[in-house]
């Protein structure tokens, strides 16, 4: 599948709810203070536009682009119709009305506008394209079905994501070799050994600001800073928590450095995030609610009197956090689906003994699930004091 047919065929598919919903068009807008993937996951462009998706009365796509920067979009991206940003002075209220007007919207017509849309900016709207009806919500609305659409990956997708899950392998295999030959002994090596060898290999670069924290700094769930020039995988426990994003997509994935005589306390977390990551790994299947995984891994922690302080997984993609959430809290009805692909992240954190955490990206499939990363707890000369 070429990618002007990928985001045709994501178009038609949110066209075809929009007309069953008795919506003309959908709005997206990724600008400065408030970012939206979707704009790239319906057009391929990455950042700075706004987007708008019709249905017409056959329930037909058409997509608009208007981008703030037109040479980029003409390179990569993909829409039916493109309106420079700038002739609007880069502000959405005309940009839309142009493209609402490009695009033969009747005048009473639903259109869907972006939940985050501010107050003035909606009062503006409502006066400028009177009397059209908008919609701004975050239930029930295109936006939340487009959340829904993402969660399951299609063929493109999954395929930008293996090679994303690839790339960090190979990085986590770098780091753990630097760290046993000793060429990295700081936060900062084992940083900008990932910055500089996810650029050479053709990736955009991290998928965040990957965060290594050293035995002083690993109670932390995300340490801040996000690495510092202090000692890394030195006697204790050290996390490094990064990824790798190729062409938009986003890996995430977790190890933790266990060095030297750990205490039986120590010994004792990282054994149970182990044990809760394979019992909550059988729980990663189509049909399930993501819920009961989350529970496992509580119920194993609860035993021991501990308790993670943080969902076991979340969804990746365009960005780093989407849906599902992997969490006790989440309803019934949120359940794995086939193309889904999620993290598994146990961990456990104490600010007396550090912290252990076990990250990787989990494809569920329609049989079960694929580990598409190879991360894991790395043991270095130490003395276990319980036999697992």
């Amino acid at each position: 599948m070429n990618k002007s047919t990928t985001y045709t065929a994501r178009a038609a598919r949110l066209a075809a709810w929009l007309h069953g919903h008795g919506v003309a068009a959908a709005v997206f807008y990724d600008a400065e203070g408030h970012r939206d993937s979707s704009v790239r996951y319906f057009t391929g462009h990455p950042s700075d536009a706004l987007v708008v998706i019709a249905a017409d009365s056959a329930g037909s796509p058409c997509t608009l682009l208007c981008p703030w920067d037109v040479n980029l979009a003409a390179k990569i991206a993909r829409a039916d119709v493109v309106l420079p940003f700038t002739d609007y002075r880069s502000d959405p209220v005309p940009a839309l009305k142009a493209a609402l007007e490009k695009l033969n919207i009747p005048g009473d017509a639903n259109i869907d506008l972006p939940p985050a849309t501010t107050y003035p900016d909606y009062r503006r709207m409502t006066a400028e394209l009177a009397p059209r009806p908008l919609l701004c919500r975050g239930e029930g609305g295109a936006h939340q079905e487009a959340i829904r659409m993402r969660a399951v990956k299609d063929a493109a997708e999954i395929a930008a994501l293996r090679e994303a899950a690839r790339i960090a392998d190979e990085l986590a295999g770098l780091v753990t070799e630097g760290v046993r030959r000793g060429s990295i002994v700081s936060e900062i090596d084992a940083a900008l050994l990932i910055e500089r060898e996810s650029r050479l290999r053709g990736a955009d670069g991290p998928s965040f600001d990957t965060l290594a924290a050293g035995p002083e700094r690993s109670f932390g769930i995300h340490c801040f800073p996000s690495y510092t020039a202090g000692p890394f995988a030195s006697p204790g426990m050290s996390i490094l928590d990064f990824g790798v994003c190729w062409q938009g997509y986003r890996s995430d994935i977790t190890l933790t450095f266990l060095r030297g005589t750990l205490s039986a306390a120590q010994e004792e977390l990282a054994i149970l995030v182990e044990r809760a990551y394979h019992a909550a790994l059988g729980l990663y299947k189509s049909g399930l609610p993501v819920y009961q995984a989350a529970q496992e891994a509580q119920r194993i922690f609860g035993e021991a009197g501990r308790k993670m302080p943080h969902g076991l997984g979340h969804g990746v993609g365009l960005d780093i956090h989407e849906y599902p959430r992997v969490r006790e809290s989440a309803g019934p009805e949120e359940v794995f689906a086939p193309g889904m692909i999620v993290t598994l992240e146990p961990g456990l954190y104490d600010p007396a003994l550090g912290g252990c955490r076990w990250e990787n990206d989990v494809l569920i499939t329609d049989g079960g699930n694929q580990v598409l990363t190879r991360s894991q707890i790395v043991r270095l000369e130490f003395r276990a004091y319980y036999k697992r």
